[in-house]
């Protein structure tokens, strides 16, 4: 049927192709579930996308989490992604148990995280254009919602940070990945934080992610942030090898909060159809 075209075309999930800018700086936890509780205190992190103009049934996510270094050595989180992209709903809700194992002086650590992740997929037969009695509508809605199982791993010190996570590990037994294309099969990444000692400049990171995509050449992201006066603000920028690029800027509103707003170019081939996205992330920084 054509909806049902149209349903899988814009909920091919371009959204999920590229992921939330935070994750890369402002809130690493959603890449990676060995970064729950990574800081002092308790972190609550939200984020909105949404692409610009464009076409009707653009995507648009929201993200929430919420983790908490419970002690030196553990931390948990939850986090939920809520996307909607054409006809197609896709809710992820996630639950971690992150340990850490410190290994001598200059903050030196070995993370390790996992999460248990419960998916849903839907169509939003309201907005179906044709026969919402079709059961092929149905048929996709009958689907079982799925479990998977994500494992994080990174070491930290002062100034390297060097992570690797697997988003559904069920998939290496099984071999029956059921998740979207544009969902994550793997990530990884290393930065290292240069601390200049100046007042004007707190700090530079530059930063290489190289992650697969389900139904999508693997993908290599690079770039850096740099924070200023002692982290009141920061401005940030990552190329993707998607012919893409997201850069924002941020500052601390309050003591406790941040506030970094993104802007994404539309993936290189249909740039010239839609518009980039705009993504604005806040940061609520508790008991620190």
């Amino acid at each position: 049927m054509a909806y049902e075209s149209k349903a899988q075309s814009l909920g091919n999930s371009q959204s999920l192709l590229e992921p939330s800018g935070t994750q890369y700086f402002q809130n690493q936890y959603l890449a990676n579930p060995a970064m729950a509780g990574l800081e002092q205190g308790m972190r609550l992190n939200a984020a909105y996308r949404r692409q610009l103009g464009g076409m009707p049934g653009a995507p648009v996510t929201a993200f929430a989490s919420g983790d908490w270094q419970v002690n030196s050595r553990v931390g948990v989180g939850a986090q939920v992604m809520s996307d909607k992209a054409g006809l197609i709903d896709r809710t992820r809700v996630a639950m971690t148990y992150a340990y850490r194992i410190p290994l001598g002086l200059e903050e030196q650590q070995f993370h390790f995280g996992l999460s248990a992740v419960w998916n849903v997929q839907r169509l939003d037969v309201k907005a179906v254009n044709g026969d919402s009695n079709d059961p092929s509508i149905s048929g996709f809605n009958r689907r079982d919602n799925y479990f998977e199982a994500e494992f994080g791993m990174g070491y930290t010190d002062k100034h390297l940070n060097v992570q690797a996570a697997l988003p559904n590990v069920r998939n290496l037994f099984t071999g029956n990945n059921l998740g979207a294309d544009g969902g994550g099969l793997f990530f990884t990444a290393v930065s290292y934080k240069f601390l200049p000692g100046s007042d004007e400049v707190t700090s530079i990171e530059p930063k290489l992610v190289y992650r697969g995509v389900k139904g999508y050449d693997n993908i290599l992201d690079a770039g850096l942030n740099v924070s200023f006066l002692n982290n009141v603000a920061n401005i940030m920028a990552m190329y993707h090898s998607s012919k893409s690029l997201t850069a924002g800027i941020g500052v601390k509103a309050w003591q406790m909060v941040s506030v970094q707003a993104m802007y994404t170019t539309q993936t290189g081939g249909i740039k010239t159809y839609v518009d980039g996205a705009f993504e604005i992330g806040a940061t609520v920084q508790l008991f620190k």
